[in-house]
């Protein structure tokens, strides 16, 4: 019964060395040279590895998560290709489909879009039929390179008319959202409705589209589409009614934000954690507290957990109201409930603390952020420096420098003028063009705020 098993990529006997390929790539000690000296002696086996096998493995380089061995699987996958190619024209068995589509998106994750297209046809001069996941990898690629519409010319006139998908049309339709070409997408929106069956847009085509619009600033034209996917009877889900309540919010269009929060909910999409943030953020800025904190305790009542993103909406708006206290207030009740801060809400107290020039509480929260195992960022780090530097206890804003450096986060040229600043107060001029020079000398991009404080 052995010999009607399948010989797969995990088959032991004969083919050792793909054995051998196999361990190092899962224990991500499979170097590129390594990887190329198994491949060849697997390629001079007696016995031709069949196709699947060498189809297995190409899968998994491009699966594989980067080592240190190996950083870039995608790229040394496309590598082994050639030779493969070149020996299997001896063998009954030639790179097929699977292998081609495995190539084509290894182009794309490796950032060598340009060879998408060429190894596309390549495929076609084999003779071997392209498949959807085939054509889906060659649109990735012409949209890399900024080829979107050729991408589309395909799509529309070469795939076969049975074959493009929901993700064929999606990849093109995000290429011209993301290159700031929404009109052009919502054309192919419009396109694909009037062909219907497989071709119809869904609620996640919409969705893009959508978003499209409004990150260009075109808030009429995300209206239309939203209102239109309705008329077809594709019902928005919960990231369509999102997006147009962040940007009523933005638009500080609280009620017309609230009028969608409620159609929402008449439709029967429950409201997430991204929803009340939107509303929050939108209350915050138009410094209407009452309802941020109406909303915050809706959140409670209907179970929605809040996310950092929440906690950092509404200490922004304390501390930038000056009211500190309750904002600290806020940031420790969300401790105490189980919700653990990150870098971002840390930074916010800190900067509050040291616009205040309270560096006693400013100190205690950066040693319990160092407690909690919440790493400082550049921010962070910026915020300290500046804060003991005003203060001129520059001893403690040099250590904090250091250990900056340690950590290998490179100063800013707000971080250095922190600095600079305090020491041409101090009149420690030397110290000054010491941090000046080495601002210099490291890169570190500058304008006139310097100069000005050197002079």
């Amino acid at each position: 019964m052995s010999c009607l098993r399948p010989r797969s990529f995990s088959s032991p006997v004969p083919y050792h060395p793909l054995k051998e390929f196999k361990d190092h790539l899962g224990s991500g000690t499979l170097s590129p040279d390594h990887a190329h000296q198994l491949f060849d002696r697997l390629l001079r086996q007696r016995v031709p590895v069949p196709q699947r096998a060498l189809t297995g493995l190409l899968a998994a380089l491009a699966r594989a998560p980067p080592s240190t061995a190996c950083p870039d699987g995608p790229a040394l996958a496309i590598a082994l290709f050639g030779p493969m190619a070149q020996a299997c024209r001896s063998w009954a068995t030639a790179p097929n489909v699977y292998t081609y589509s495995i190539l084509i998106d290894c182009c794309h994750r490796a950032g060598r879009p340009e060879i998408g297209p060429a190894s596309f046809g390549r495929l076609i001069k084999t003779g071997v039929t392209a498949n959807v996941v085939t054509f889906i990898s060659l649109f990735k690629c012409l949209c890399d390179i900024e080829r979107t519409e050729e991408a589309l010319d395909v799509l529309l006139h070469t795939m076969p008319d049975d074959r493009p998908n929901a993700i064929s049309y999606s990849v093109v339709l995000k290429s011209f959202c993301d290159n700031r070409r929404s009109k052009r997408a919502f054309e192919l929106l419009q396109l694909m409705a009037k062909k219907g069956a497989n071709h119809s847009p869904n609620v996640f085509s919409y969705n893009m589209v959508i978003d499209g619009f409004l990150k260009e600033g075109e808030m009429s034209k995300a209206l239309d589409v939203f209102h239109e996917m309705i008329q077809l009877g594709i019902m928005p889900d919960v990231v369509t009614y999102n997006c147009i309540i962040d940007a009523h919010c933005k638009a500080r269009a609280m009620d017309r934000a609230e009028g969608v929060l409620c159609q929402m909910v008449d439709n029967g999409v429950r409201p997430n954690a991204v929803t009340y943030n939107c509303l929050i953020h939108g209350y915050s800025i138009s410094g209407q507290l009452e309802e941020v904190i109406r909303l915050l305790e809706e959140m409670r009542t209907q179970g929605i957990i809040h996310d950092n993103f929440t906690c950092s909406s509404v200490m922004d708006y304390f501390c930038k109201n000056g009211r500190i206290k309750e904002a600290a207030e806020f940031f420790y009740s969300m401790a105490e409930k189980g919700h653990k801060p990150n870098v971002f809400s840390y930074a916010i107290l800190l900067n509050a603390y040291a616009a205040e020039g309270s560096l006693v509480d400013m100190s205690d929260l950066y040693e319990q952020m160092v407690r909690d195992g919440v790493v400082p960022d550049h921010h962070v780090y910026t915020i300290m420096i500046d804060a003991y530097a005003k203060c001129g206890k520059m001893d403690v804003a040099m250590l904090f420098f250091k250990d900056m450096l340690q950590q290998g986060l490179n100063p800013s040229e707000v971080t250095y003028l922190a600095v600079i600043s305090a020491f041409c107060r101090m009149g420690r001029m030397d110290d000054a063009m010491d941090k000046f020079s080495e601002m210099i000398d490291t890169g570190v991009p500058h304008g006139t705020n310097v100069y000005r404080c050197m002079i």
